[in-house]
């Protein structure tokens, strides 16, 4: 058997090379994979390209997104007004999630990942905050009870923003 030095630690003998390239490794640097030992730089595990976003589609979902919370708000601002349900004010926050979560993904070719999830969970909260300044949405939400039920809509909204861009 061949006894060769490490090619990252030269003070170390060893008999293993890496599978794909053949360079002679130690038990210290050799990572086990399923197809065999492989070297650190060839087994390196790179992300799904679904979930390798650039900060230019984080700059252009965040865009996107923040249109669509300020449209999407002034829309529910107003059907709260005049559909005064408590139900559909809980819809209309999860719709909020799923509109804005969806826009944003399909605007970028489907990514997902945490930092996307996150914008989207900010725009919501955007999307939340333009419903009250509606054209008289300062009285509508003047009331505790309506206050509570929109941060609720609103923490629903989140909580479908986030799932959708997981």
């Amino acid at each position: 058997m061949e006894v060769f030095r490490c090619a990252t630690h030269p003070d170390v003998e060893t008999s293993l090379r890496c599978g794909k390239c053949d360079k002679p490794i130690c038990p210290k640097c050799m990572v086990e994979t399923p197809v065999g030992a492989r070297c650190q730089e060839c087994a390196r595990i790179n992300k799904l390209p679904t979930f390798q976003v650039s900060n230019k589609q984080l700059l252009i979902a965040s865009c996107v997104g923040f249109v669509i919370a300020v449209v999407y708000g002034f829309l529910w601002g107003i059907l709260s007004l005049y559909a005064n349900f408590i139900i559909l004010n809980l819809l209309l926050g999860a719709g909020a999630g799923y509109v804005i979560g969806e826009g944003m993904s399909r605007v970028i070719n489907r990514k997902r990942g945490t930092k996307l999830a996150v914008i989207a969970g900010v725009m919501v909260i955007v999307s939340g905050v333009a419903s009250v300044f509606t054209p008289l949405g300062m009285i509508y939400s003047a009331s505790v009870m309506f206050i509570v039920i929109d941060v609720l809509a609103v923490g629903i909204g989140i909580y479908v923003a986030i799932n959708r861009l997981r």
